[in-house]
């Protein structure tokens, strides 16, 4: 009978426990909801910087249209709407671009922290802030005082990302955004889409052990173009001893775990006080793993970000504009779908901003106060990405007798050297001291040798280090105030005027106005190289040789433009340099099958769509779905012809033999071709590069280009280089083999079930939780897609990772298309939702259309609005 009392006491307490935490999370989940109706009558808001009320409102396809008296006030809207609905999302932008991760993750993102502070984003961001007119700077001033005014004036309570590491908005300043760090933010995209110094860095790295003709195999010309440099790389760096040809180092442990987490949690100060955080509580109810695995996830997103900073290949997008010439309705349609990372929450946040003399809708970026991406009443445009080369690094060789040195050009037969400009960064790591570091710089830029432990590994740091010239650093960058001015234009040509303030990163803009005008116009700065360098930026310049500077820039009214002559204009990352154009602007440009493609769904007859022989918003929906890779289609016959002992190797060939390079979410045929894909690039150039060096630079790089030259014999001599000593068809083979063995342990043998969209899964990750897998769970947004990274309907897949290479990492982040016949009928998509609050229903309710190419409305005047509030001061 004592043991029975016990026992009921204990299920009693349990039983209470449980009623505590489903109180407390069902209060929680209620507080962290944002206000979306009503007044929201808070004299903070005043006292934030809010001047007269604004309406803010959402229509039925859940855009957040903003209506104030002044454009500063809208600007100040803007950054309240973003706080309310993307917290999480600005305060992990924020303290990536100040380098302030390990405040909040510990040792394991230290290196990303110091190569941005290296890079110094920040001082950048200040410098080109300075520069701004003051009504810029008014505006993002504005902005910043919206988002804090909304932590300072709201009752929401913070998601849990804040509450899982234990830290607020602004961190320890207590400033949750600045007005320079839009500038910053700026920056950042810069920095993802204007980034070719991996590429450069990864020549260095591969003539190691590669030749330069086999290099130039491995990283090609563009189809069609003549090598840029005829320089011998292999015997140029090896003639200046730049290697590093010490045995590889012992790998670095990993950092130590910090202290367990506390046992017992207080429910009812967390209910009360917001105290306990949900670290504790998942950890009490076995819900999450301990701080190891959340410090574990965290040094792989900042491995994985590391490797593939400056790394262009596989970054695109598209967009295309067709004259009403070519249209049923006799006006033209843009469409446009921008391929980025795939995050959740987005990247992007949908918009309405009106004001006395301003009313713009699209897609704006949290961080930034304006429309960046789609129409007023009179003109719609869109982005797709130029990938110029407008970062070139520079070998700085070391003065032997003091190392505060490096050389700098100097009369024939002399040396001269100046010291590196030095200052100090100081970080601070969870649970250890703070580090202090010296952050060098050259006349170049920045040194980034000093900030990545992988250039040491190939590099003879005592001899040299390596500074990188970016055009977005400069302090004449004012994207920012270009983005303003674009916002009021109402014509194609009052567009692209407002676009001649642009800077980074470059541009192509395909635009249309209610007039019946279209164009195409490339925006922002590109360098111009003197007519001796023969490097021309493909690899590292020699740092002490004037001929390698930058000589200038190629003027705006010489960028590549064309006003629609043929009837259409369209760019998916091609070389956009027509014949016979007097400047050289890179040689890493995106492999045209994707342009190809649409060139060809823009001129065909047969393309889904059409009325009555010519395009409707319909047809440019088809296009914007297409998943037909003309890459697959190059090397199906290959496949075709190969053997296999493999016992599923027959079934899989049946399936190949009627492939036609659609690549169908729900069809084997593409997961075949793609893995088998995969394993011979492997076998081919493992052999030739080593493991290690393929592991550093495969993977965003899928060397499709060697694969393809090599498999379907247009080069004899090549197909021996990267065979022998085997035949050609034997790799096939083998990679056949290999490949089956992978996807019948991924899906089982029954060939005829095997669906590339079980591996494919577009993937939206969060940051820094996709890595740690019982967050991921909740956090990650995941749909079944079809397509490639060679497909109108892009699914880039990322080859180096472990547990899903397939998966799509890089797609339509978002689509439009734009009717200038019916502007108020122009619809848009995107791969999540508005919300980045992880427990709102509308933080994934835009996945199934936007997986399906199915689309919203994008209207000035919605019919209705399904909430409704007021900020009142």
């Amino acid at each position: 009978m004592h043991a029975m009392r016990w026992i009921k006491r204990g299920v009693f307490a349990l039983m209470a426990l449980l009623l505590l935490i489903l109180i407390a999370g069902v209060a929680y989940y209620y507080r962290s909801q944002p206000a979306l109706d009503g007044p929201l009558n808070l004299s903070a808001l005043k006292a934030a910087g809010l001047k007269a009320p604004v309406q803010v409102s959402r229509d039925a396809s859940d855009v957040t249209h903003i209506k104030a008296q002044s454009e500063r006030d809208a600007a100040w809207a803007v950054g309240y709407t973003h706080a309310q609905e993307r917290s999480w999302q600005l305060e992990f932008n924020r303290r990536v671009m100040r380098g302030e991760l390990s405040e909040i993750l510990g040792s394991a993102t230290l290196e990303t922290d110091k190569l941005l502070r290296s890079l110094g984003i920040m001082q950048a961001a200040k410098a080109q802030f300075d520069k701004l007119p003051p009504e810029a700077q008014d505006l993002l001033q504005a902005y910043s005082e919206g988002i804090n005014g909304f932590y300072a004036s709201s009752a929401q309570a913070l998601p849990p990302e804040f509450h899982i590491l234990g830290t607020k908005p602004g961190g320890g300043s207590g400033v949750a955004w600045t007005a320079v760090d839009s500038v910053g933010w700026g920056l950042m995209m810069a920095l993802d889409l204007g980034g070719n110094w991996g590429a450069e860095f990864a020549r260095l790295s591969a003539v190691q052990k590669l030749s330069t003709e086999e290099l130039w195999a491995l990283f090609p010309a563009y189809p069609g173009e003549a090598r840029a440099s005829k320089v011998d790389f292999a015997k140029l760096y090896a003639d200046l001893g730049v290697y590093n040809n010490a045995p590889a180092a012992a790998p670095v442990p990993a950092p130590k775990a910090a202290a367990p987490l506390e046992k017992t949690p207080n429910f009812i100060a967390y209910y009360d006080h917001m105290t306990l955080t949900l670290r504790q509580f998942f950890s009490k109810i076995g819900s999450l793993s301990p701080r190891e695995q959340l410090q574990a996830g965290a040094a792989q997103w900042s491995a994985d970000w590391l490797r593939d900073v400056g790394v262009v290949e596989g970054k695109g997008s598209n967009n295309w504009v067709v004259a009403g010439s070519k249209t049923a309705s006799g006006k033209p349609l843009v469409a446009n779908d921008p391929h980025l990372g795939l995050s959740a929450p987005a990247i992007w946040y949908f918009s309405r901003i009106q004001s006395p003399g301003l009313d713009v809708i699209g897609a704006t970026l949290p961080g930034l106060p304006t429309v960046i991406l789609g129409r007023t009443a009179g003109v719609a445009w869109g982005f797709t990405n130029v990938g110029p080369d407008v970062q070139d690094l520079y070998l700085e060789q070391l003065n032997p007798a003091n190392s505060a040195q490096y050389r700098v050009p100097a009369a024939e037969g002399t040396l001269k050297y100046e010291n590196f400009s030095t200052r100090v960064e100081t970080i601070k790591i969870k649970g250890q001291p703070d580090l202090s570091y010296t952050a060098r710089s050259t006349r170049h830029g920045p040194v980034v040798s000093d900030a990545q432990a992988s250039y040491g590994e190939v590099l003879n740091l005592n001899k040299y280090a390596l500074a990188l010239r970016w055009s977005a650093l400069d302090a004449d960058n004012m994207t920012v105030l270009a983005g303003m001015y674009a916002a009021r234009a109402q014509t194609v040509e009052q567009l692209f005027k407002a676009y001649e303030s642009y800077h980074s990163p470059m541009q192509n803009v395909v635009a249309a106005d209610t007039t019946g005008r279209i164009g195409y116009q490339a925006i922002g700065k590109a360098p111009l190289r003197a007519a001796g360098n023969d490097t021309m930026g493909i690899a590292p310049a020699l740092g002490w040789e004037a001929r390698y500077d930058w000589a200038g820039w190629i003027p705006y009214a010489q960028n590549p433009s064309d006003s629609g002559t043929k009837g259409w204009v369209s760019t998916a990352n091609q070389r956009i340099t027509p014949p016979n154009y007097p400047h050289f602007m890179g040689q890493d440009w995106a492999t045209p099958q994707r342009f190809d493609r649409i060139e060809a769904l823009l001129a065909s007859p047969a393309t889904p769509g059409l009325v009555g022989g010519k395009h409707s918003p319909a047809s440019m929906q088809a296009i914007q779905a297409d998943v037909t890779s003309l890459a697959a289609q190059s090397l199906i016959a290959v496949l075709q012809k190969t053997t296999s002992n493999h016992p599923l190797a027959g079934d899989a060939l049946k399936e190949i033999a009627s492939f036609d390079g659609v690549m169908l979410a729900s069809s084997p045929k593409p997961l075949i071709l793609s893995v088998w894909a995969d394993e011979l690039a492997r076998g081919l150039i493992v052999p030739k590069l080593g493991q290690a060096k393929f592991d550093k630079m495969y993977g965003k790089r899928h060397f499709r280009g060697v694969v393809e030259a090599v498999m379907t014999g247009t080069d004899a001599a090549l197909a021996q280089t990267w065979c022998a000593p085997k035949s050609c068809a034997a790799h096939s083979s083998e990679a056949l083999t290999r490949a089956l063995e992978r996807i019948s342990a991924m899906q089982g043998t029954t060939v005829a079930k095997w669906q590339w969209g079980k591996a494919h899964m577009a993937t939206s990750i969060h940051k820094p939780f996709s890595n740690v897998a019982p967050l991921a769970k909740l956090f990650e947004v995941v749909v079944p897609t079809g397509g490639d990274p060679w497909t109108v309907n892009v699914g880039q897949y990322w080859l180096n990772e472990k547990k899903q290479p397939f998966a799509n990492r890089h797609a339509a982040s978002l689509r439009a298309v734009y009717d200038l016949a019916d502007l108020d009928a122009s619809q848009f998509i995107y791969q999540t939702g508005q919300s980045g609050l992880v427990l709102s229903g509308r933080y994934r309710d835009m996945s199934e259309e936007w997986a399906a190419v199915k689309y919203r409305r994008l209207s000035l005047n919605p019919s209705s609005f399904a909430h409704q509030a007021t900020l009142q001061p």
